[in-house]
């Protein structure tokens, strides 16, 4: 089964695409990782054919992205609002769902000046992160999957 053929399987389910080279996505995606413990969320790269793809789809330049993608239930969610929904799946984390109560407005403001300024604060790697053997199934498009 292809990757591309895998992830439209898995559309009704929590998929998050994300920069693989951010530093500071990374680290968001292992905080994921280690807290969505019935492991309901996939990733994929949005340097990968398949995030490319998605982010496309849903109207977001894969050259300058300035926001991550989750899909969910055939909804598409972007800045602060997805960050929101992927709470929902974390344990003892689910808490931070609070902010919802902040207007959207003011929550995209500082999404957005964290997003602009990434790279800079916490750095980028030149290639795109490898799952370790236990996350791959997790992780869609990667060889091994």
């Amino acid at each position: 089964m292809t990757a591309q053929r895998h992830s439209v399987m898995r559309e009704l389910e929590p998929i998050i695409v994300f920069d693989g080279v951010c530093n500071f996505c990374f680290w968001g995606v292992r905080f994921i990782l280690a807290n969505d413990k019935e492991g309901r969320i996939s990733f994929v790269p949005l340097q990968s054919p398949v995030g490319r793809d998605l982010l496309k789809r849903n109207r977001i330049d894969p050259g300058t992205p300035e926001t991550f993608l989750l899909l969910k239930g055939g909804r598409t969610y972007t800045r602060s609002d997805a960050a929101l929904e992927i709470a929902r799946y974390l344990g003892r984390w689910r808490w931070l769902c609070v902010f919802g109560i902040l207007p959207r407005g003011l929550r995209d403001w500082v999404y957005s000046v964290v997003a602009r300024n990434r790279y800079k604060w916490f750095g980028k790697r030149d290639t795109c992160v490898v799952p370790t053997a236990e996350q791959r199934a997790r992780f869609l498009d990667v060889p091994g999957a």
